[in-house]
Formats: C-alpha cells, structure tokens, sequence
C-alpha cells in the first residue's frame, strides 16, 4: 500500500483540475449522426477433443504467436486468462462489420484447427477456476487491487468473455438519435440485451443460480470503477466526475510492482497532490481504461454487458439487435418507449448493482418484464434492418433467434443447462 502524505490544495491545483475535467469532457463523447458500428469479440482457447482440461501455457502461446502472424483486419490482443479478443475497425454498415469480422474469424479457426485448438463463446469459463497467464505489471496489480474485494476480480480478468458492441455516441441535438437519449437507453436497455443473450450459467462444471454469471460477477467488484455513472442532464459532466472520483487502481511508477494506493484514493485527491508525484494527462487516460463501467464512452459507446456467445456467427444477433434500435431512428423510438418503464425497477441504484438488473443475470428473460421488454426490442429490429442495408443472412439469424430464445421467454444459457453433462458446443 502507497501511504498518502497530506496535502493542501493550491490555485495550481484547481487550475490543473479545470483542464483534466475539461479534457474529459472533451474526449468522452463525439457527437454527430450516427455512422459507424464496430464489435470487440472475446473468445476462450480450448482443446478440441478435451475442452474440461486447461491448454498448457506453452501450447496457448504458441498459438496466440501463430494467431499474430495472420493478415487480420482486426486488432488481436490477448486476456489475463488467455483469452482471445478481436476487436474490429470501426464500419460504416452493419453487413460490412460482420463481413470483416467473419472473415477473421475464418482465418483464426483454420489456423487452430490443425493444431487441435478451437475457440469457444461462454460469457464464463464453464470449466475452470481462474488461472492468470499474462505477467505483465498492469494485470499483477490489477489482480492485487481486486483481491481486496473478494475472487469476483480474478474471476473477471480470466474466466469471462463478451460481446462488445461500439456505436456512434449520437447527435448533440435532442430526439431519437440524441446523444442523451442514447445514453439513457444504454442503461435500460442494457439489461435487457443481458438478459436475451445470457449465456454463462455454470462455473466449474456447475450452475451457478445465474443465467449471466459473467454479469453477477460484474456487479459485486468495485463500485467504484464498475457501475454506472450517476445520472444527470449533462453526460458529459456525469462521467468527467466518475472518472476523477474513482478509486486509483495502481500507479505506474518504476521498475518493480506498480504500488497501490490505500483504499479510497480518487484521482482527484492525486490531482490534488495526494502522490508523490503529480499525474499528468497521460495518467488520467490510462486511469480511464482501469474504469469498467456496463457503457463506457470512448468517443464512442462501448455496450459491455453482453456475455460471449455460442456457434460461429452466434455473436451476429447482439451485434445487428443493438446496432438496429439504436441507430434506425423509429426502432430507437419504440424500444426507448418500451424500457423507460424499466426505471422503475432499477430503481436509484446505478446498474449493473439495480434490481433491474439483477433480474437479468439471474432470471434473464424467464422475467416477465424483461421479456416483453425483449420482444418489442427484436420485432423493432426486424423491421429495422432492412432499413440499415443488413443481409438476408443477419436478418434470417435475427428472425432464427428470436423464435428460438425470445418467443418462448430463453436464452442461450438456458440450452447449456439442458444440456449440462454433455459435449459442450465449440465454434
């Protein structure tokens, strides 16, 4: 722990404070119509013929060294726990995001293969306890910050896998496409996309009492850097003070551990000289990537509340759903019309730590709520994509999902419960 000498703010200081805040208000939200949809894939590494037993560290790696050589479009990075995430570039149509994506996909499926590796989409780990595999200072100390609240952070870094969307933040204007009208939909509709593409009920080999267990583990980390920021007219202003007021995960500082501050640190105490060294701009956005709320803005909206999801193209549907009824002005109206009534079952508290929520990554769409709530959702995107320019192929799997799962009130988890016991499904 990093003791913190006491400090007395000066004019430099709020000076320093002013321009940092600016600064975030500057960056967090680009505000314009709506253009370009991009999706960040995670995805586990496993044996083909054994998916219960752990790739040993040296086989993960020299495919995670194969996998870099390829010719991708998209950007491959690599997990705590080894997990394999493609994060697409921004496109300027749905049909074309999931063309690229695809393609990648292909090129990473016929490397593994031979290999005897094939990549699985579980929001959790449904086999294995948590087992970190990258060394690196960034994830040591994040596993140490996040021991103090309990193993939900171990769990977080190396047994959960997602299917991230990005949108267009929205236009400055108000209305359908409005940024703060899509800020708010994010956060109720959140629980619903949870809740429809739940797909993590077990952890090893075992249900958990969750449909989303990726989810639940999400909301009992620290408040601090995973809920929701709080509401106000202004998002901008809303997440310029989340971001200071949240707790410093660690500092970059020498050549040995990265230290951590003592519990409750704010980067605004370190702005105002609560380190031995003052943090720079360059700090406070790497601060903002140890932030992990269920939308983060980037520019753009990250939405990460969706766990992995299975089969190859399984992780189409949230993709073309969310990217629909944000971006197609009537869908947008309807589905914001169809979860404004959900406030009231959050409730005051911030998601994912709401009973809205909560809901969600327990019961998923066996809630009657979330259900209906799903259904308007999918019958505005079915009809909005055709408007988008979608292919007939993402608009067939959006029709084949939401006849299988959202119909009859499932969700992908609820097939892995059918099916505990026998050979899990590998894309």
């Amino acid at each position: 722990m990093t003791a913190v000498p006491e400090h007395k703010a000066t004019g430099q200081d709020a000076t320093a404070e002013a321009e940092l805040e600016a600064h975030l208000r500057g960056i967090c939200f680009k505000t314009g119509p709506p253009r370009l949809v991009g999706v960040e894939l995670e995805w586990f590494i496993l044996d083909l013929h054994d998916p219960a037993s752990p790739v040993p560290p040296a086989r993960l790696e020299a495919a995670l060294a194969a996998l870099r050589e390829l010719p991708l479009r998209s950007a491959l990075t690599v997990e705590p726990g080894g997990q394999l995430e493609l994060s697409s570039r921004p496109s300027e149509s749905l049909t074309h995001c999931v063309e690229t994506t695809s393609a990648d996909l292909a090129l990473v499926r016929r490397l593994l293969a031979p290999l005897g590796l094939g990549i699985a989409g579980h929001g959790h780990n449904p086999w294995h306890p948590p087992r970190r595999l990258l060394t690196d200072r960034r994830y040591a100390a994040m596993e140490r910050y996040f021991d103090r609240w309990g193993p939900a952070g171990r769990a977080m870094m190396c047994c959960t896998a997602s299917v991230q969307v990005c949108l267009d933040a929205g236009c400055a204007e108000p209305g359908p496409l409005g940024l703060g009208r899509r800020w708010r939909l994010a956060h109720l509709l959140g629980a619903v996309l949870s809740a429809a593409f739940a797909n993590s009920p077990l952890s090893e080999g075992s249900p958990t009492g969750y449909r989303s267990t990726r989810q639940a583990v999400w909301s009992v980390m620290d408040p601090g850097r995973t809920l929701a920021p709080p509401a106000g007219p202004d998002p901008s202003a809303c997440w310029a003070g989340y971001v200071l007021d949240a707790p410093v995960m660690f500092v970059r500082d020498g050549d040995g551990p990265w230290p951590i501050p003592d519990d409750g640190l704010t980067f605004r105490d370190w702005l105002r000289g609560g380190l031995p060294r003052r943090p720079t701009r360059e700090d406070l956005d790497y601060h903002i990537t140890t932030l992990f709320p269920p939308v983060r803005p980037r520019g753009h909206l990250e939405l990460r509340m969706i766990d992995a999801q299975p089969g190859e193209d399984g992780w189409i549907v949230p993709l073309a759903v969310t990217a629909a009824v944000f971006d197609d002005p009537e869908a947008a109206e309807t589905v914001y019309r169809a979860v404004k009534p959900l406030a009231e079952t959050a409730g005051t508290r911030p998601a994912p730590r709401n009973p809205l929520w909560r809901n969600a990554a327990r019961h998923a769409l066996a809630d009657p709520e979330l259900r209906t709530a799903a259904q308007v959702c999918f019958t505005a995107a079915l009809e909005a994509l055709p408007r988008l320019g979608a292919s007939p192929a993402i608009r067939a799997a959006v029709a084949e999902f939401a006849d299988r799962y959202v119909a009859h009130g499932r969700c992908p988890a609820d097939d892995l419960l059918a099916h505990r016991g026998g050979k899990e499904h590998l894309s």
